[in-house]
């Protein structure tokens, strides 16, 4: 199972430097996990900088894989991970939300860096 943080899905759905990281990923619905949490960022980030239509057909997209909502048990375990790891609240909720589909987590995130269960890829 995978789990692409929201910079990877900005920088897949933008065509960047890094998208082609993370387009087999992301096309492989089958195995992909898509926290909540993602797509509030993602459709926030594209409908201040393109527009409402773009915004939802990237959500569209988003939503071929598995929505993973954001539980009680996903909230606390994101709580602790953000202590330890001193990581801001959707982060953390992304990599809660990865351990617990057992997922590997993609990101070009440097937060995210030298985590265990995540494939860290440097911006280009």
């Amino acid at each position: 199972m995978n789990v692409v943080d929201s910079s990877g899905w900005l920088e897949y759905l933008a065509n960047g430097n890094n998208g082609y990281i993370y387009a087999p990923i992301i096309q492989d619905t089958k195995k992909l996990i898509i926290p909540t949490i993602c797509i509030y960022e993602v459709f926030k980030r594209i409908l201040t900088q393109r527009s409402e239509e773009v915004a939802l057909q990237a959500i569209g997209i988003m939503s071929l894989g598995t929505i993973a909502d954001l539980t009680r048990e996903i909230a606390l375990e994101s709580a602790q991970l953000s202590i330890e790891f001193k990581l801001a609240m959707a982060d953390s909720m992304i990599l809660a939300t990865a351990r617990a589909n057992q997922a590997t987590l993609w990101t070009q995130d440097a937060d995210f860096k030298d985590i265990a269960g995540v494939e860290y890829f440097p911006k280009v």
